[in-house]
């Protein structure tokens, strides 16, 4: 990336965005790489199919320093030549997008690589916590060890 441009970065926020319009921003701010990577979450209906709303809260502040500082690492140790993080909060229906991650490198493995690190790591370690709410109440969503497990590669 040329000196002087801005880097995508990390945003927490609660509202919704349009996949294709930030994917198609991410990817006309890359000059120099040959590949780009997109990878969105979305909210996955409980196993009884009547989930009305993940509820997902995090720390203002705390957050946005923790998944930046990732995403810098990532950049880092994929040879990145940028990378970004959206990642929402607040209350979400089923399907509604939680979080986008993209990545350009000049190669596709670093591409898909500094993804895949970015995603294991938002799903088991990012400081956010989600509570399913449906028909048979409330509960929070508890750690995967299959995704703990997903970290041990890195």
């Amino acid at each position: 990336m040329a000196d002087g441009a801005r880097r995508a970065g990390t945003r927490i926020q609660a509202e919704p965005f349009d996949l294709g319009l930030e994917a198609n921003a991410f990817a006309a701010a890359q000059t120099g790489a040959g590949a780009i990577v997109t990878f969105t979450g979305v909210v996955r209906d409980v196993a009884s199919g009547d989930l009305a709303v993940m509820e997902i809260e995090h720390y203002p502040g705390m957050t946005e320093k923790a998944v930046e500082a990732f995403r810098a690492e990532a950049v880092a140790r994929f040879k990145l030549a940028d990378a970004l993080v959206i990642h929402r909060y607040g209350p979400l229906a089923p399907h509604e997008p939680i979080m986008m991650v993209a990545t350009a490198a000049r190669h596709r493995a670093d591409a898909f690589a500094g993804a895949e690190y970015l995603m294991d790591w938002l799903k088991s370690r990012a400081p956010f916590w989600k509570k399913e709410v449906s028909g048979q109440g409330a509960d929070w969503v508890a750690a995967r060890d299959a995704d703990e497990s997903a970290l041990e590669r890195w």
